[in-house]
């Protein structure tokens, strides 16, 4: 047997045993990425297309699912809720973040503490922080409620803003900028340091405006960070669960209401897939058209 495997082992090329050698320390990550990743996906897709009845039995329905969700109103509002959140905290993470990181570039006393500090919202952990803000609008010991209605005068009576409908979904905007804008300044920042000086002394030799200098030379220098921190906020803000689902009740996103059509209620799980499929869908379809017309990659 042994001698066997070495006269096999002698007729491999070099490349055939790096191949082999590669395969085999590839296989253990390829079975957990297909077990983890790969398989939940393709079983949610094969889930949507029946009634999943927790007993055992399902129901082939074919596009049944998929044309339920389509034709309910609810999921076109989760839909705009959607669009609404990811639009204004992916804008609002980028601004404050390149403002943030601009002020940092500079020479100033405690710098480093200041910078370490800024970073503390992104690594805290989320159940704290929400918690925290969640004290913040509290109607009876809340400071938000105590400096409007106590010292400004702004309001008769004491309310939640979070509990409000029509103004939660801001608050948890709000929240989210605050809590993920020090990720954006970070990246910003890396790439601000890297600038070459030299290219500031030249502009500043031919007279060239500080707004100047910041249209002709950083933006150019920081758009593809700027324009890689904004994917990632897309992709991350569309499918933000924990931090919404913490801070209230009142902000149905397309993730949180897949989550209540799915173990909620009636369980309606074979709809719960479909959304997990158009969700999918629209994300990738998304990212396809921004990578090739925003990114140009």
């Amino acid at each position: 047997m042994n001698t066997v495997s070495i006269v096999n082992r002698g007729q491999l090329s070099l490349k055939q045993r790096e191949s082999i050698l590669g395969w085999v320390l590839i296989l253990p990550a390829a079975i957990i990425i297909f077990s983890l990743i790969l398989y939940p996906i393709f079983y949610n897709i094969y889930l949507s297309f029946f009634d999943v009845n927790l007993e055992g039995g399902n129901t082939y329905l074919g596009l049944d699912n998929y044309i339920s969700v389509l034709l309910d109103a609810s999921f076109w509002q989760s839909v705009l809720t959607t669009v609404i959140f990811v639009v204004f905290t992916t804008l609002g993470t980028t601004i404050l973040g390149i403002g943030v990181a601009l002020v940092m570039n500079k020479e100033f006393p405690l710098r480093g503490l200041v910078r370490s500090l800024i970073l503390l919202p992104y690594v805290a952990p989320v159940i704290s922080v929400v918690y925290s803000w969640r004290f913040i609008f509290d109607p009876v010991n809340g400071i938000f409620m105590d400096i409007t209605m106590e010292k400004l005068g702004l309001f008769t009576e004491r309310f939640n803003l979070i509990e409000q409908p029509q103004a939660a979904i801001w608050v948890a905007i709000i929240f989210s900028i605050w809590k993920g804008f020090p990720f954006s300044y970070l990246m910003i920042l890396s790439r601000l340091q890297a600038i070459d000086g030299t290219l500031y002394e030249a502009a500043e030799i031919d007279g060239a405006s500080a707004w100047q200098k910041f249209k002709r030379i950083t933006i150019p220098e920081i758009y593809f960070v700027v324009g890689s921190i904004v994917l990632l906020r897309l992709i991350w803000n569309f499918n933000k669960f924990e931090e919404i689902f913490l801070l209230t009740d009142n902000v149905r996103v397309l993730s949180i209401y897949t989550y209540f059509k799915a173990f909620t209620g009636s369980m309606e799980m074979g709809q719960g897939a479909s959304l997990a499929v158009i969700q999918f869908l629209l994300l990738i379809g998304f990212i396809l058209f921004y990578v090739k017309r925003v990114l140009k990659w």
